[in-house]
């Protein structure tokens, strides 16, 4: 957002914008999750994990070339192609990781992100206030070429695809999956939901900490008040997934999103930047907690025969989520800027009844246990 008026974009327009980019650059990239999935069986894990890399590179250099917000635009739907490396990722660990201990390794594993989401915009921050956007943007392209690299010749996958019929029914039969079992097909709309309303308030981050800071330095502010949710987590998520796998999976996820549900009106009523930062750490942190322990429930509730070709697509509904709440954010913040925790409430709430459904639906279908 503190990019698009060097793009032309007035900043009035600049909420409004934000919510369609992020819209439009996910959408972009869902329809060929599928795909990815199928691959990775047919073939081989790593060149898919890879390719998601190689998508991240490509979008940075495209974002540094923009002279307009139309190519900026291509750079983060080139982005979306990378979506299904994690599933791919935490499919690989399920099969290595006993499975008393399969909610703590989900919880360490997507603490990576909030690690980054610590480190990076404490370092980035500075930068982009200093140097300015592309050159982070640089920076970052340089990295990722540094993990394509390492993913290539460093990482050696002793998994190998055995399914040879075409892609393009293996990709369907992979939706097909979902559909056919009750548990899942209700699981799915219920996890959106819940990471709508996330993905509502974190897109408009960045200019809710704008409103609230006046300082010379405001891409600092920002990555402190992101840092701070960052490092919360990092202390929050893996508690949360020990706690899972002693108390059950279902239970504290049902507590921790019905946590959030109270937490997210709060920041609304942040008169300052240091009250704001606090109550979006904690946020954060039970978010991302349940976040976690989202992939430990959506892979006990596939059958074991399926579980690679449904972890596929466990990103899916945090990537529908960045589409679609970002879209919504844009209608709400004609409101007002803070009117997107309230709003995230709401979607939560409405996730976390239909999580109370599905945790009542049985794995397979009938025809398929009678079978």
């Amino acid at each position: 957002p503190l990019y698009l008026p060097h793009l032309g974009i007035r900043p009035a327009d600049v909420p409004g914008w934000t919510g369609a980019i992020a819209a439009i650059s996910s959408f972009v990239g869902i329809p060929f999750l599928p795909f990815w999935g199928a691959l990775a069986d047919r073939y081989a894990r790593q060149p898919v994990i890879v390719r998601s890399f190689v998508a991240h590179l490509l979008a940075g250099i495209l974002a540094v070339l923009a002279g307009n917000v139309w190519v900026f635009v291509l750079g983060r739907a080139v982005q979306s192609l990378s979506l299904g490396n994690s599933g791919l990722m935490m499919t690989t660990l399920a099969e290595q990781v006993p499975p008393t201990r399969l909610g703590f390794a989900f919880a360490v594993l997507n603490g990576v992100g909030p690690l980054g989401a610590f480190a990076g915009p404490l370092v980035g921050g500075p930068i982009v206030d200093l140097w300015g956007f592309p050159a982070l943007l640089t920076i970052d392209i340089g990295l990722m070429l540094l993990v394509i690299l390492g993913m290539t010749f460093g990482y050696h996958d002793t998994y190998q695809g055995t399914d040879r019929g075409g892609i393009l029914s293996m990709a369907l039969g992979s939706v097909g999956l979902i559909g056919r079992s009750p548990r899942l097909r209700t699981l799915f709309p219920a996890l959106f939901l819940l990471f709508a309303g996330w993905m509502l308030a974190f897109t408009y981050i960045t200019l809710v900490v704008g409103a609230l800071y006046h300082g010379p330095n405001p891409a600092t502010a920002v990555g402190l008040v992101l840092g701070a949710g960052g490092l919360v987590t990092i202390v929050v998520s893996p508690i949360l997934g020990a706690l899972a796998d002693r108390f059950g999976h279902w239970r504290i996820l049902f507590v921790s999103a019905g946590t959030s549900v109270v937490l997210w009106p709060l920041p609304a009523f942040a008169g300052d930047l240091v009250t704001f930062g606090i109550a979006w750490a904690i946020l954060n942190g039970v978010v991302s907690g349940f976040f976690s322990i989202s992939f430990s429930v959506l892979s006990e509730s596939a059958a074991p025969a399926d579980r690679g070709r449904v972890m596929s697509f466990a990103y899916l509904p945090v990537n529908l989520g960045y589409a679609v709440g970002p879209a919504l954010g844009s209608l709400v913040t004609q409101v007002s800027l803070f009117a997107v925790f309230p709003a995230a409430a709401v979607i939560t709430a409405l996730g976390l009844g239909v999580l109370v459904v599905a945790s009542r639906q049985p794995v397979t279908s009938p025809a398929e246990e009678i079978g």
